[in-house]
């Protein structure tokens, strides 16, 4: 079974080019990927992991707001019942931020210009999903 990704933009960031690129190199790995939109409240982004049944949730963000917006969203997660959904986090992130990221529970942090087919192989082992 194909892994679900949910690929989420959390809070005022308009800016989803980032976002789409990601959405779309998952999906031509052969992953199924729900893709929000921008400007989602943690609590939308939360349902709609739930709904869509999802094995991730990719968060970009770019506003700067990345350790709190990811701290959000995995609490919330756990609040749910859904721990096990794992959280991965894009966008503008400092490499200093990074340990910040994965000490809140973030499964993987993948700053701007990593490359594509890194995060791919990173959300591969996440997910258990082979080569398709």
């Amino acid at each position: 079974m194909t892994a679900r990704i949910l690929v989420a933009k959390p809070g005022l960031d308009g800016h989803d080019r980032g976002a789409k690129i990601v959405a779309r190199a998952l999906r031509d790995a052969g992953f199924e990927v729900v893709y929000t939109g921008i400007r989602q409240r943690i609590e939308d982004i939360v349902s709609i992991a739930l709904q869509e049944d999802v094995a991730v949730v990719g968060l970009s963000i770019l506003s700067g707001a990345h350790v709190a917006l990811t701290t959000r969203v995995i609490d919330a997660l756990r609040e749910a019942d859904a721990g096990d959904i794992a959280v991965i986090v894009g966008g503008t992130i400092p490499l200093a931020d990074v340990p910040k990221l994965l000490d809140a529970g973030a499964a993987a942090v993948f700053p701007t210009s990593t490359p594509l087919d890194v995060l791919v192989t990173e959300v591969r082992k996440l997910t258990g999903d082979g080569e398709s």
